[in-house]
């Protein structure tokens, strides 16, 4: 397996969305690069340039032409993939059912919580085989970032903007029973989703500040109306233009030093002593651990 070194300092923003996102005015495009991880291959080939003086990595969430199922996504290699870049920001961007009357269609969401709705644990985190650690996640979106995105939203004519709110992740493939909409709505949440949560905590894990622009596509099933796929993606399209001027302009706002709360989470997640982390655990996850072992990396070179 090998592994990717980043060229420049850890100051790359990443963007996770739609296939189309890089296609912002403003973006130089650099390379493509596919990128190999202990965790297997990610969604696509990984799309690399500047944007306003800016290093920038994209990823198609789904793969280009929208061909992985949400839960089918690779989330640890794509977010693996992104921190060995140099990625200390992530941008998300994601459709989304609306659970409350006030968040209509082709509105934009910038939630703060999350509710998991999911089953498959194992692909929410980097650490076991020997290594444990504990992330902190009352706060799972970082608060400057999201101030950043209301910030470029705001400067976006015409469109309804809501700062807050709680995405529940279902598992999908299928959108939600009328039952189960009506469950979300009773329990208070605001917004469904498939994907974000994972890519929320690999990012914490990794040390990467995440936040995300949820465009609302419908409103689930709780209006006496079926979800359906034409419709999810007429209104997606109509958004297009709007979420990446949005993302350009956030990304000018990102400073370029890493020195937020995320950016050292692991300084109390880590519970193992440093004795006992096994060494292949240490070689799989280097872009998250190096600044743990640098030192002892240099000291092994004298």
């Amino acid at each position: 397996m090998q592994q990717e070194d980043h060229e420049e300092q850890d100051t790359a923003i990443g963007v996770i969305g739609g296939s189309g996102l890089y296609e912002m005015e403003g973006f130089v495009q650099g390379e493509e690069r596919m990128v190999e991880t202990p965790f297997g291959s990610p969604s696509d080939a990984l799309i690399g340039g500047t944007l306003g003086g800016r290093e920038v990595w994209f990823l198609p969430r789904h793969g280009r032409g929208h061909r992985i199922l949400p839960h089918e996504i690779n989330h640890r290699a794509n977010i693996w993939a992104l921190r060995s870049l140099g990625v200390r920001w992530i941008i998300c961007v994601t459709a989304v059912g609306s659970l409350k009357e006030e968040y209509a269609p082709r509105s934009l969401v910038i939630p703060d919580q999350y509710f998991d709705r999911t089953s498959r644990r194992e692909h929410h985190t980097f650490f076991g085989q020997g290594l444990a650690a504990h992330i902190s996640f009352g706060e799972p979106v970082s608060a400057p970032l999201r101030r950043i995105l209301l910030e470029a939203s705001l400067d976006e004519p015409g469109l309804e903007v809501h700062f807050g709110g709680t995405y529940v992740n279902m598992d999908g493939p299928a959108f939600s029973t009328r039952a189960e909409s009506e469950v979300n709505r009773k329990l208070g949440f605001d917004v469904i989703g498939m994907t974000n949560l994972p890519e929320a905590k690999l990012a914490r894990e990794a040390e990467i500040a995440l936040a995300t622009l949820c465009m609302v596509t419908d409103y689930d099933c709780w209006k006496e109306e079926e979800v359906n796929v034409e419709a999810v993606i007429g209104h997606l399209h109509a958004n297009a233009t709007a979420a990446q001027r949005i993302v350009g302009r956030a990304i000018e706002r990102i400073p370029g030093q890493a020195d937020w709360p995320e950016h050292s989470t692991l300084n109390t997640a880590i519970i193992t002593a440093r004795d006992l982390w096994p060494p292949q655990v240490v070689e799989d996850l280097h872009p998250i651990l190096t600044r743990f072992v640098e030192g002892e990396e240099e000291s092994g070179r004298n």
